[in-house]
């Protein structure tokens, strides 16, 4: 990357780098090249596709670790196909030129048979073929050609922690790849938490989807198929793709069946696809750990204690309570674990309660049979109460938390915002919002902002740690490529720490860290904070940065103003006593006083003085006249001829000493020009010719018609302009290093501001033996009068 080639080539895209490398996988190195602007030719196998790593499982029955994303594919300007026939791959094999050794003999009995290779050769094919109608179809729509090809289909994916949605994102990113359409993927976070095992395989499903293109969605709520429906209009979604899900009879019987029976019922004129999984349900699901267990345990044990307590309590009140309301105070019971407990335990705890108030309770005491009707049907509403009221109860908990935790993340944006607008510093407010973070995350973090040479450094932090060089490097990796790195990435995850760029669609201002050495894993809904705060904090510096800037034009525009009206003044407080002056020399000069006195002289210095100065009043007057905005063209129809005579007449006292040769075309149609501006344009030129060139030089003027441009150039015999950047001679002030004492630097930079308000340029360049030339071209409107046009 620091020689910078045009091209690089890179075998096997999907290879694994070593490890301490800066990235785990070939395709990151391959895209931080791209990122570079060097273009890179590679070559890729199609079984490490990742959209397409199912299928190769399921021909060849090996699975492929080594996959590269379909989003990486897709940013290929071109994908050519080297198809051979699997007898000709065999051929290659056999003469060693993909293995050697056994490893041959063993990929032949295995991975390379025919059988294999002919269906991979189909797949090729295919993926080869979906690229093809993609590039067509982009050619169809940047020519305009109508034709069939269009599409609004939108596919969505439903993701979960089982290890089946895997399948269910690569199956998703073939259909949306076949369509030719973007597509989204759904997680639903229910009420019930997740175990350490569920959330990292949750965190690595939604990364897949990432990787493969899909539009990450998450969402929450106990009703999972409204959810699905609901992401799905909003997201204008026509396909809703999900697992085929085992629901035990009990679970259709209490939820309203199975959540894809929900879907069909509710799904209205969205389509619903459900895909088989490979393994059987029971495979699938989740394992439990110890400590859920022995959670689950400790919980049944104090539910059976509780039980037993409120048992003996109204066994020993029985003759004062009798024995219905018993069933009131077991309802209770039930509700209140239900506050407190997971759901078996209230289950176990509704069961126990019905059976001990039938066995203790309900006449005849000590037995299971009940005499009464009314005693039976109040014991089955009490079973039935208390289980939909314990569940009711325990799904109200759970959701009230999930509200809580969703509160408390949103109060803290609203915090980190609020304060962004309350703190007067903007060390004030990112310290503000590193407590934030720490408190959210329960890890120390800290902010690393570029200076002005574009160097890291660490300003704010709540805890005495700093980075090592090895972590600069990473944050630095970060800052530059405008992405997350580090710990529980893909970019340099060897490190220590996980970093957040701070950026916002303009500008990058540098990089959040956390510190997650001891962390094992990093939540997705962590992770989405993080980026919620890193945003927020990079909103936060580019604010306080454009008040500064704001300030500090401010600043430069009041100057501006006063230099403005100081100027005003001046030059018009200079006019009267320079009018005085030159009344005061035209006397003397008419009392006839002979040059060689030395009176004469003096009024021969007086007379250039007064037009030296006299031109330097109008620079100013007229720089300060097109600062202002007060600048109106005045057009009026005018010879080229007579405004160039007219240039010369007014600086004929600075010409006399030069030599100047005109060379007009004879075709110059009348023109329509500000008279007066370009006059005084076409003068400043003719100064500045005269000023930058030795006396009895040759100064050389042209005009002729390039179609409806006027182009004037006026050369000159001088030193020639400065090495470097020849046009720097049109800014203000500015004086060449060969400039006579008493000038202003501003006669250039009125004639550009002068053209430009015609709509015209003006260049100036190095003649090939000596001297400049500046040339003018204006765009102007011309009359259809053809008549020649005499020399100056």
């Amino acid at each position: 990357m620091a020689r910078r080639p045009q091209i690089v080539l890179v075998d096997e895209l999907a290879h694994t780098n070593a490890p301490g490398s800066r990235h785990p996988k070939r395709y990151q190195d391959v895209l931080e090249i791209l990122e570079a602007g060097i273009n890179v030719y590679t070559t890729l196998n199609i079984q490490h596709v990742d959209s397409r790593v199912d299928a190769v499982g399921r021909i060849t029955g090996i699975r492929v670790a080594e996959t590269v994303p379909d989003s990486v594919i897709d940013r290929a300007d071109e994908i050519q196909l080297i198809d051979l026939t699997p007898e000709k791959l065999r051929e290659r094999l056999h003469e060693g030129k993909v293995y050697l050794g056994d490893k041959a003999a063993t990929a032949a009995n295995n991975f390379f048979r025919e059988e294999n290779l002919t269906a991979l050769r189909e797949i090729s094919l295919r993926l080869t073929a979906e690229r093809v109608g993609q590039t067509l179809r982009g050619v169809m729509e940047s020519k305009q050609i109508a034709g069939p090809w269009k599409t609004n289909e939108c596919p969505l994916v439903a993701v979960g922690p089982s290890p089946f949605s895997e399948k269910l994102i690569r199956w998703t990113r073939r259909v949306a790849a076949a369509l030719d359409t973007p597509w989204v993927a759904v997680y639903v976070e229910s009420p019930r938490p997740l175990s350490d095992e569920e959330k990292t395989r949750l965190s690595k499903n939604l990364s897949l989807a990432r990787q493969l293109g899909a539009e990450i969605v998450l969402t929450s709520g106990e009703d999972v198929a409204g959810a699905l429906l609901q992401a799905a209009r909003e997201h204008n979604a026509t396909q809703i793709i999900i697992g085929k899900t085992a629901t035990s009879g009990w679970q259709r019987f209490f939820q309203g069946g199975s959540l894809v029976d929900q879907l069909i019922q509710r799904s209205g004129d969205i389509d619903i696809y459900v895909v088989r999984a490979e393994k059987s349900p029971s495979a699938t699901r989740p394992r439990i750990g110890s400590e859920t267990v022995k959670s689950w345990l400790q919980e049944l044990w104090i539910g059976s204690l509780a039980v037993a307590g409120v048992t003996l309590a109204c066994w020993l009140a029985l003759g004062l309570i009798g024995y219905w309301a018993v069933a009131l105070i077991y309802l209770s019971l039930v509700v209140f674990l239900a506050t407190r407990f997971h759901r078996l335990t209230i289950l176990w705890t509704a069961t126990a309660s019905a059976l001990l108030w039938d066995f203790m309770f309900i006449p005849p005491r000590f037995t299971f049979r009940i005499g009464q009707l009314p005693d039976l049907l109040m014991l089955l509403l009490f079973y039935i109460i208390a289980l939909v009221m314990g569940q009711l109860t325990y799904k109200l908990r759970l959701q009230e938390q999930a509200e809580r935790k969703h509160d408390q993340r949103t109060q803290a944006l609203f915090r980190i915002a609020q304060s962004a607008v309350e703190s007067t510093t903007l060390d004030d407010g990112l310290r503000r919002t590193l407590q934030e973070i720490e408190t959210l995350l329960q890890a120390p973090a800290a902010v690393m902002l570029a200076n002005e040479g574009g160097q890291l450094e660490q300003k704010f932090s709540n805890a005495d740690w700093t980075l090592n060089e090895k972590e600069i490097g990473v944050a630095t990796w970060a800052y530059l490529n405008n992405r997350p790195a580090g710990r529980f990435t893909d970019s340099l995850p060897d490190s220590q720490n996980f970093y957040l760029p701070l950026h916002t669609t303009k500008t990058k201002f540098g990089v959040l860290v956390l510190r997650l050495a001891e962390r094992k894993s990093l939540a997705l809904e962590e992770r989405e904070l993080a980026e919620a705060i890193a945003d927020q904090a990079a909103v936060m510096v580019e604010r306080y940065r454009l008040i500064q800037q704001a300030g500090r034009a401010q600043l430069v525009e009041e100057s501006e103003r006063l230099y403005k009206v100081i100027l005003d003044s001046v030059s018009h407080e200079l006019k009267t006593p320079l009018a005085v002056i030159t009344a005061a020399a035209e006397n003397l000069k008419q009392r006839q006083v002979s040059e060689k006195d030395p009176a004469g002289q003096l009024t021969e210095e007086i007379q250039g003085a007064v037009i030296r100065l006299r031109r330097a009043i109008e620079n100013l007057l007229g720089m300060s006249r097109i600062e202002s905005g007060r600048l109106k063209l005045e057009l009026n129809w005018c010879e080229v001829a007579e405004l160039l005579q007219a240039a010369r007449e007014q600086v004929a006292e600075v010409l006399s000493h030069h030599k100047v040769r005109g060379s007009l075309s004879p075709e110059l149609p009348l023109v329509k020009l500000d008279f007066g501006l370009m006059v005084h344009a076409f003068s400043n030129l003719l100064t500045n010719a005269a000023l930058y060139s030795p006396e009895d030089s040759e100064i050389r003027l042209s005009a002729h018609m390039d179609g409806q441009t006027l182009i004037v150039r006026i050369s000159d015999e001088g030193p020639g302009l400065p090495e470097g950047d020849p046009n720097r001679v049109f800014e203000k002030f500015y004086r060449g290093p060969n400039a006579k004492p008493g000038g202003s630097g501003l006669g250039l930079a009125i004639v550009k501001a002068l053209v430009a308000a015609h709509g015209g340029e003006i260049t100036a360049e190095n003649n090939p033996d000596r001297g400049a030339t500046f040339t003018v071209r204006l765009p102007v409107t011309v009359t259809p009068l053809d008549a020649e046009t005499p020399l100056i």
